[in-house]
């Protein structure tokens, strides 16, 4: 027993982890005191400190900046002794490319490490009992994931059924999340601190306000949470679908497989026929059944089955059977979602749409072919390899032009759109405008690259490089013409030439082809366990060889890290900022002393 307690604590997540894929209806028990084991805090802070809201406040001047051994006992200490008290979130708004406002909550760095640490250990208990059809905010998952999944096993579905929960993450109930937790996670102690975070609430304009459902927006636990409360529509949906699910009488369609058996015997026939224009009549007999056979259905369609996708709170539900029972599916979503999770299902938005016509999921249009067209296989067979299969594409009105109408990168003229300068870039440097532009047109690229009508980008990159130059050209008073010769290379392409260590580079406008050649394939074959590294951190190493990075003091009685967060935005004029530099890091572990004369004595420290 001592041994084990001896264990570095990833290590016993990684046990927990494995014990939970292997016993799926296991129960867990006394979680919480992996939460006072000073090693996975060292953890937790290497995943977050990298994170640029590390060096964003809460609602005090706590960061990233100043964490130390002494701040690890600290928390340990009040968590022990359940004093632990999370601090209300400072609450910001994000624009939404709707025009609207989401809220979004900051909570203190302290919380985040909390936070962190108790999302690691739901998430050993959690992620392999999750359903497979969930891809939101899991390890090696993600939106091309469930993507990819739709395309191959939504095959054949005559009708979806659009899912849409009103306002999902602000209306989760605190209730019926802790019963659920309750269910899987015996810890009366791991509870109540989830129940301290979901009751701390927020601040906005130094107002307190409380939270009485929701997950805390911005919060490190928030994803993990959403996901263990829709985890029970999943259950839900995968019950139905055991329920839905009839297998069809027939392999084929009995009149398929009466047409495909005459034409085998009648290329045996041909096989055997010696006679030149007897065997030519039963070629030609031979390609008219074959012509005929191919606008046959092949499969028995008396087969009824339910496909299902979730990512975060939007779903997608293809059905193989009629409307009714579309209707009928949808109404008992309702009254599960209405009943045990207290949502409310969208109506209006909650849409049934026959697969012949396009769907909206992820921001994808989707149907089924209905494609007739035969075409050869990699053996040279002919089959109707398109009919019936899923198709995405990019909705390029909804997506690509709204884009570029927000960014203020075309005008239209004439009924056409044209590419235009954006003001706002123009007192950036060369270097800058094309990285900005760049940036834009390979996250839509990379984001699209599954879609069957990806070729189109073409014009929209069209539009993006010659807005792109026409920024330029604005920049120095002159033409799209003047500014392709000043900056064209000797491969005939226009570049922006910078120095960098090794010598001189350039930056060429991006090319959509090229973005979907590079773009990493998705993962097909995603992993149910989340890898865990068993090695001990590099910055946890650094903070316990109590050797200050700065002065070289040995002696100091607290060693803390020193965070930045950016080291480009450092100037080099400090000692400490140039040793970061050369060191190329965000951090620096440095003595008590040395921490105060960076920060110049000013700020006070955080308890």
């Amino acid at each position: 027993m001592q041994e084990q307690e001896l264990q570095p604590t990833i290590k016993i997540l990684a046990k927990i982890n494995q014990n939970s894929f292997q016993n799926k209806e296991e129960i867990f028990t006394r979680l919480y005191r992996y939460l006072l084991r000073p090693d996975i805090y060292h953890i937790a802070y290497k995943n977050l400190y990298a994170n640029n809201g590390a060096a964003t406040k809460g609602v005090n001047n706590d960061t990233a900046d100043g964490f130390s051994e002494s701040k690890i006992d600290k928390i340990i200490k009040s968590l022990a002794d359940g004093s632990y008290q999370p601090k209300p979130s400072r609450r910001t708004y994000i624009a939404k490319t709707n025009g609207k406002k989401r809220p979004l909550g900051i909570p203190t760095f302290t919380d985040k490490l909390v936070q962190e640490v108790l999302r690691m250990i739901l998430e050993a208990v959690y992620e392999p009992v999750f359903s497979y059809y969930s891809h939101g905010f899991r390890p090696k998952r993600s939106c091309h994931t469930a993507l990819s999944e739709l395309k191959k096993n939504f095959h054949g579905a005559k009708w979806f059924i659009e899912g849409d929960i009103k306002g999902c993450f602000d209306n989760i109930n605190h209730s019926v999340l802790i019963k659920t937790i309750n269910t899987k996670i015996k810890d009366a102690k791991l509870t109540q601190l989830i129940w301290k975070f979901l009751k701390a609430g927020y601040l906005e304009n130094w107002q307190y306000n409380k939270t009485h459902s929701g997950t805390p927006q911005g919060g490190i636990i928030s994803p993990i949470l959403a996901n263990i409360y829709l985890n029970e529509l999943d259950k839900f949906v995968e019950k139905l679908k055991a329920e839905f699910d009839k297998p069809a009488k027939y392999k084929l369609n009995p009149e398929y497989d009466k047409e495909a058996n005459k034409l085998e015997y009648l290329r045996i026939r041909i096989k055997r026929e010696s006679c030149p224009e007897k065997r030519l009549i039963l070629l030609q007999e031979l390609k008219a059944r074959r012509a005929l056979l191919l606008k046959m259905p092949s499969k028995d369609t008396s087969d009824k089955s339910i496909r299902y996708i979730r990512y975060a709170d939007d779903f997608i539900i293809g059905v193989h059977g009629d409307k009714a029972e579309c209707e009928q599916i949808k109404a008992e979503l309702k009254g599960f979602i209405g009943g045990f999770l207290k949502m409310e299902l969208s109506e209006e938005k909650t849409l049934i749409t026959h697969s012949s016509e396009h769907a909206r999921f992820l921001g994808y249009d989707i149907c089924v072919r209905r494609n007739q067209e035969i075409r050869p296989d990699r053996n040279g067979i002919t089959k109707r390899s398109l009919n019936n299969s899923v198709d995405l594409s990019i909705p390029l009105k909804d997506k690509i032009e709204k884009f570029l109408f927000n960014t203020k990168s075309v005008v239209i003229k004439n009924g056409t759109l044209m590419p235009r300068g954006r003001k706002k870039l123009v007192n950036l440097t060369e270097l800058e405008i094309v990285t900005t532009y760049n940036a834009e047109f390979r996250g839509l690229c990379n984001y699209y690259s599954l879609a069957s009508n990806y070729y189109k980008l073409c014009y929209f990159e069209y539009l993006m490089e010659y807005s792109c130059l026409k920024t330029i050209a604005a920049k120095h008073k002159s033409s799209i013409k003047k500014t392709i010769n000043k900056y064209k290379n000797p491969k005939g392409q226009w570049a922006i030439p910078y120095d960098t260590k090794k010598g001189k580079r350039v930056m060429t406008f991006a090319k959509h082809q090229d973005i979907k050649k590079n773009n990493s394939k998705c993962h097909d074959n995603f992993s149910k366990i989340p890898l865990y590294c068993l090695a001990p951190t590099q910055l946890e190493e650094r903070l316990k060889a109590k050797v200050c990075e700065l002065c070289g003091d040995t002696t100091a009685s607290c060693y803390e890290m020193h965070h930045v967060n950016k080291v480009k935005n450092l100037k080099g004029k400090s000692h400490w900022e140039r040793i970061m530099l050369s060191k190329r890091r965000k951090t620096l572990v440095v003595c008590l002393e040395c921490h105060l004369k960076i920060h110049g004595k000013k700020e006070k420290k955080i308890d």
